[in-house]
């Protein structure tokens, strides 16, 4: 039994803690509420077995459990106070046990029975050490830096939890104030999050790059991702949708937009897989290759070609498929269809003669 151990889960909150604490947990609520309907873009399945795990990210005081790189659920969760912080890394679980005891950590002679009066609500899941994901009774904390360096779920929560989770499961946690995610219709929404333990500061450079990972930095002006920044309140910004680009069957780093109703490219990466640069004319607005003259769109420092209009300065063409990407060919010149028509009709006149 590992109760004994359990020290660091003691219950403790002052009046000052419980401040804005409802504010707190209603922009949580907020953020699970969109983020359960999304799946993280870059998460591979597992292949033949069935992959479950459990990820916590501290800043955003959330818990989710997945299956297959799927989210299967969320839920609003607190952690460690700035002196108690839970700690980071990645860990399995090593314990689980329905009506634990606790004993209290300033008189390990002090115990409470698994009862309303138990701090551990009546689920344990060890992790590591002396840390283990727990219940409560005080729902109410639920949402802040308020533990001794546990994780604390409303009862309901780790009780359905309790019977996903196996001895062995993966538990990594991490502490990530940006949160990037695809929603199921294709646009890409982002979070910012309070730098509770004061461990990660950020600024527009370090947002910016994290948005071009998913192709939309050229959708937010510098002011946009300050003021952000600034509220670091845990709720969605929607961006446009973002799109993976295919040419030849090879992938371009970077990638298409929605912006209004057309899908946008950039040109520079069509331009390093093509391996045709291109010119730009700032007062007509307009971008220029050896095939051609086209409008380009100017968009926080990047240049973008609309799809329609790329085969006219690339010679490739194509369209958004099903699955969510721009998939682009290489168009035979006009000469060299009209030169293969030639040596068709020769050969079936050869043919007919025979």
């Amino acid at each position: 039994m590992m109760a004994k151990y359990r020290n660091i889960c003691f219950f403790g909150i002052g009046k000052a803690e419980c401040l804005g604490m409802k504010k707190k947990i209603v922009g949580i609520l907020a953020a699970i509420a969109m983020l359960c309907v999304s799946n993280c873009v870059g998460v591979e399945a597992a292949q033949d077995t069935t992959e479950e795990r459990i990820t916590i990210n501290l800043a955003s005081r959330i818990l989710t459990f997945w299956r297959n790189g799927k989210k299967v659920t969320m839920y609003p969760i607190a952690v460690g106070k700035q002196e108690t912080q839970t700690p980071i890394g990645d860990f399995s679980v090593i314990e689980m046990e329905v009506n634990p005891e606790w004993v209290d950590p300033k008189d390990t002679k002090k115990k409470v029975p698994s009862g309303e009066e138990n701090p551990l609500g009546y689920r344990w899941i060890r992790f590591y050490g002396t840390y283990g994901i727990h219940g409560t009774n005080r729902p109410d904390s639920v949402g802040s830096y308020v533990s001794n360096g546990c994780i604390r779920l409303k009862e309901e929560n780790v009780e359905e939890l309790y019977e996903l989770t196996d001895i062995g499961t993966p538990v990594e946690i991490d502490y990530e104030r940006v949160v990037i995610e695809r929603i199921p219709d294709g646009r890409i929404a982002y979070y910012i999050y309070p730098d509770g333990y004061n461990r990660q500061r950020l600024d527009v450079e370090t947002v910016r790059k994290a948005l071009a990972e998913f192709g939309v930095a050229a959708l937010v002006s510098d002011a946009d991702i300050r003021k952000k920044i600034e509220d670091s309140d845990g709720q969605p910004t929607f961006l446009s949708c973002a799109y993976r680009v295919e040419i030849n069957d090879l992938w371009v780093s970077g990638m298409a937009v929605k912006v209004d109703n057309g899908i946008y490219i950039p040109v520079a990466s069509i331009s390093a897989v093509m391996k045709q640069p291109v010119a730009s004319d700032w007062d007509a607005q307009t971008l220029s290759t050896a095939k051609g003259t086209v409008p380009g769109e100017w968009l926080n420092n990047v240049w973008y070609v609309r799809l329609e209009d790329v085969p006219k300065l690339y010679g490739v063409s194509g369209a958004l498929d099903a699955d969510g990407v721009v998939r682009l060919r290489t168009t035979l010149k006009e000469s060299t269809r009209h030169q293969e028509l030639l040596e068709k009709t020769a050969e079936d006149n050869k043919r007919r003669k025979a």
